[in-house]
């Protein structure tokens, strides 16, 4: 769930997206969920339906950025990895 209650929903296809893309993200997929649960900072993406979450302290990086795409009241994690500094 995010803060807002809406179901997220990271799928293996996706969990393995992540590793393959950015293997220097070394958490758990737990962690990555937990990032858009309770979120240290959270913005608007680029596209309509679609949120950054952001977590401090919770991978290699300083940050962990998690996209997630909201389709139907439904989030889906496209795509998480890390980041040194906030934008």
């Amino acid at each position: 769930m995010d803060p807002d209650g809406r179901r997220v929903v990271l799928s293996w296809r996706r969990w393995h997206h992540i590793r393959g893309k950015h293997p220097d993200l070394d958490v758990p997929p737990e962690a990555v969920l937990s990032a858009v649960e309770t979120p240290d900072e959270r913005v608007a993406g680029r596209g309509a339906g679609e949120e950054w979450f952001y977590r401090h302290g919770a991978g290699p990086s300083s940050w962990v950025k998690v996209v997630v795409h909201y389709e139907q009241g439904r989030g889906l994690i496209a795509t998480a990895f890390p980041r040194r500094s906030f934008p």
